[in-house]
């Protein structure tokens, strides 16, 4: 089937019609062109590993006798072959020249071309074209040179609640995934995140779609209306200091990696003119920030390598240098990561948690105008609401909070957690504006175990363990939970604190192998990924509750994407 995609690189200008036909629109007066040129590039078909594109040029700058076109590949991409243009390359660089029957190119002319050509890994559009060595789509603003294009006006111009009227963007290969598998297609049109989990992944690595190609993508379904797209930052040095399963590339004292290999490309693309119409929404470095908190010093969940962490700085500061650089772009919005009610919900996690985030908000130039929102149970099972029993009740002379599995916490559940946590987070000083988040991509814990009420009387662990949604051994566990299922379906303005839910995590990936499996993404093996693990202080040394056989984090995991369709809660239809 053909797959078409239009890449009209420019702030000013439009898409009419099917044809993707660009015309370029000067803010100061209609009719006027305000870019020197316009350049609509098309993927018409594409298979494994060729394509078809063509290309049409229109010149909005004096009379040419001769034309030259030029654009440089990010990928692996090479021409073959062209018609209605000269076209050669020499490594990344493409140089399309005219013929001598179409070399005459009047202002306000068009000229089209196409060519036919190979690629490996993602087929990126190219980000620039020059024309006779002129940047298109850029406004030159009449001073012979082009200039950035006007700043939109930073946060104020920002919409309360991205997600409100907006479509969210669903990704073609997740997509494809989910409706490769029995049933599927019952949810293969949900939105998901783009992890962003190593350099790689930016440009596009192990056969997924680099950033540019998503955001293209986005450009393409987003049509008329409005689109957010969902990206997960993920990368910081010395991630997940507690976690095997998904460390990553960076070393703890990496920070300058970070920036420069890492954030400013991001950063750089994002900030891109073309995308400046898509909305989006950036998850900034999940399960960092509160290891912190819970996972060094003495405490008996203590993990060398988050005091580590907390010795050098590198997390506060690489979030503060993410919410600073990213912040800077006028249409993302910035939410950072906040655990989940499991993890942060107790007394003694809650404040300094809080107190945490605000110290990176601030950091490395950030400021907490950077933050739009948090985002809570990433990745995560924790249920959205435990409807059987609550934080107040008393059974048998204990109360709710003495049972085995709530522990002491103040909250029995996410939704609970996450308006709680952004009340704290506003009397702290971030703005009375945020909005949160909360994943719900596996939560539903429905299926035949699902408790119709409330459980027995007779002891208040009886009473909380017969009527809980959430059927984790511990609260602890989080590596391919047995029974977990996929949860209420990506939706805006939810509750009263939530700007929506959502499946960040893209439900069907695996949080982790279930045994050493060797690989090149810097991901380790963790024993709270293998099902026969006794468990540790971290999950009050319990089974681990993970599924068998697992790939490594990141990787297509049938079995279980089969088990959360089966045990979706809403139940699919």
């Amino acid at each position: 089937m053909s797959r078409t995609r239009t890449a009209l690189l420019a702030a000013m200008a439009l898409v009419a019609g099917a044809t993707g036909t660009a015309f370029a629109v000067d803010p100061g007066g209609p009719g006027t062109a305000a870019v020197p040129c316009t350049v609509d590039y098309k993927i018409q078909n594409q298979w494994s590993t060729g394509f078809t594109a063509a290309v049409t040029l229109t010149n909005n700058s004096a009379a040419k006798s001769s034309w030259s076109l030029k654009w440089s590949y990010a990928g692996n991409q090479k021409v073959a072959s062209g018609w209605n243009a000269k076209i050669s390359q020499s490594g990344a660089e493409v140089t399309a020249a005219n013929e001598s029957y179409n070399a005459q190119l009047a202002t306000g002319a068009s000229v089209s071309f196409g060519f036919q050509g190979s690629y490996s890994g993602s087929n990126a559009i190219p980000a620039t074209f020059t024309l006779d060595g002129v940047t298109c789509n850029v406004d030159d603003g009449g001073s012979g040179g082009p200039t950035d294009p006007p700043d939109p006006g930073g946060p104020a111009n920002r919409v309360n609640n991205p997600y409100e009227g907006a479509k969210v963007y669903v990704n073609p290969q997740w997509s494809a995934n989910a409706a490769a598998e029995p049933g599927g297609s019952r949810v293969s049109n949900q939105p998901t995140g783009v992890w962003l989990d190593r350099i790689a992944a930016i440009d596009g690595a192990g056969g997924k779609m680099g950033l540019r190609a998503h955001l293209d993508e986005a450009l393409r379904q987003k049509g008329s209306g409005e689109l957010v797209v969902q990206l997960v930052i993920y990368n910081l040095p010395g991630r997940d200091c507690s976690a095997l399963a998904s460390n990553g590339e960076l070393k703890p004292d990496e920070i300058g990696r970070y920036k420069t290999e890492y954030i400013d490309p991001i950063k750089a693309i994002l900030a891109d003119p073309k995308y400046a119409s898509l909305r989006i929404v950036t998850t900034v470095e999940i399960d960092s920030l509160p290891n912190l908190v819970t996972n060094t010093g003495s405490r008996p969940t203590a993990v060398p390598q988050c005091d580590v962490m907390k010795a050098n700085g590198n997390y506060v500061k690489g979030v503060g240098y993410a919410l600073n650089k990213l912040g800077d772009v006028p249409n993302v919005y910035n939410y950072v990561d906040a655990g989940h009610h499991g993890w942060i919900g107790w007394d003694d996690n809650f404040g300094p948690s809080a107190s945490l985030f605000k110290e990176a908000a601030n950091a490395e130039g950030a400021t907490v105008n950077d933050v739009h929102g948090f985002i809570t149970n990433t990745a995560n099972y924790s249920a959205l609401k435990e409807d059987n029993f609550s934080i107040g009740d008393t059974v048998a002379g204990k109360s709710v909070r003495e049972s085995k599995w709530v522990d002491w916490n103040r909250y029995t559940d996410e939704l609970s957690f996450a308006q709680a946590f952004r009340n704290h987070l506003v009397s702290i000083g971030f703005p009375s504006g945020i909005g949160m988040l909360i994943d719900t991509s596996r939560n539903g814990w429905g299926g035949t175990a699902r408790p119709a009420g409330p459980g027995p009387q007779t002891s208040v662990d009886a009473y909380v363990d017969g009527g809980r949604y959430d059927r984790r051994i511990h609260l602890g566990n989080w590596c391919n939970q047995a029974g977990a299922g996929l949860g209420e379906r990506p939706r805006a303005n939810p509750a009263p604190g939530i700007d929506a839910y959502v499946w960040m995590k893209p439900p069907g990936e695996s949080d982790g192998s279930s045994k050493a499996i060797d690989n090149n993404e810097g991901k380790g093996f963790d024993r709270m990924c293998d099902p026969t693990y006794t468990g540790n202080p971290r999950n009050n040394n319990n089974m681990s509750g993970a599924l068998p056989d697992a790939p490594i984090s990141g990787h297509w995991f049938s079995a279980q994407f089969r088990q959360l369709m089966q045990n979706a809660y809403p139940p699919l239809s």
